[in-house]
């Protein structure tokens, strides 16, 4: 690290478990985020303020006038644009030093497991259970650990799902792919803004700790959180030992 960056960092560096070589590993880290709207907007923010040297943003979608109550990495002037390029954009603005790719495609399977297998940690911000189902299978097949959240209404949720032990469940442990989940739009139930704000910096804050190893994460463990009220409830995820998942690729090893 140079000066600037010992400067930029500090206040990082300050802390005893982190310091010069975690931070340095921020900065030689590879983050994917999946979702350039109300939660990835606050995460991939976090990501790169805190020096995570390559962020790459996933997301078809444009910016729309509706996506500004939440959204915070967009503006106004940018509606209509690409989401993954506004929020580039704003990440740059905060911190120039990084590399930060933005990629305006739905991606399927075989792109995922591309996307994936390039990364060090992966932040799952989307919206529908097809989705997170597919970046959990590409996850597990590549061994990378996967930071999922959701909020809908005035309800928030988040774990992290670490194949890496071979021991901790991965998303379809807890929501099985071969059961019928309905997906609930923002657009027809709404979302209280600042949630996706709490829930999305939790996602940095786990990606962070993935990343430099500190401190414990949420793998085996599921936080839901009940806006309304600010109530969090904690709930132990187990492994299923039948699961599609990541039991056949443990087999499989």
């Amino acid at each position: 690290m140079n000066d600037l960056q010992l400067l930029r960092y500090s206040r990082h560096i300050l802390l005893d478990e982190i310091g010069i070589e975690g931070q340095q590993n921020l900065l030689d880290a590879h983050a994917l985020v999946i979702g350039a709207g109300g939660l990835g907007s606050p995460a991939a923010m976090y990501l790169a303020s805190a020096g995570v040297g390559h962020i790459t943003l996933v997301d078809n979608d444009t910016v729309d006038l509706t996506n500004l109550q939440r959204q915070i990495a967009h503006t106004t002037e940018r509606v209509g644009q690409s989401k993954a390029e506004s929020a580039r954009l704003t990440l740059q603005q905060i911190n120039p030093e990084i590399i930060v790719t933005a990629l305006n495609e739905r991606v399927d399977d075989a792109r995922l497991a591309e996307l994936v297998a390039d990364a060090d940690v992966v932040l799952d911000c989307t919206d529908n259970f097809a989705t997170r189902h597919a970046v959990n299978r590409a996850c597990v097949a590549a061994n990378k650990p996967l930071v999922s959240g959701a909020v809908i209404r005035f309800d928030g949720q988040i774990s992290v799902f670490d194949p890496r032990s071979g021991e901790q469940p991965c998303y379809s442990c807890l929501f099985p792919q071969d059961q019928q989940f309905e997906d609930v739009a923002c657009s027809t139930m709404g979302v209280f803004a600042p949630l996706v704000g709490v829930v999305g910096a939790m996602q940095a804050a786990e990606a962070l700790k993935l990343l430099m190893g500190v401190g414990g994460s949420l793998a085996g463990r599921l936080m839901m959180l009940d806006g309304l009220h600010m109530e969090w409830t904690s709930i132990i995820v187990g492994r299923n030992g039948a699961c599609p998942v990541c039991a056949a690729q443990t087999k499989g090893d």
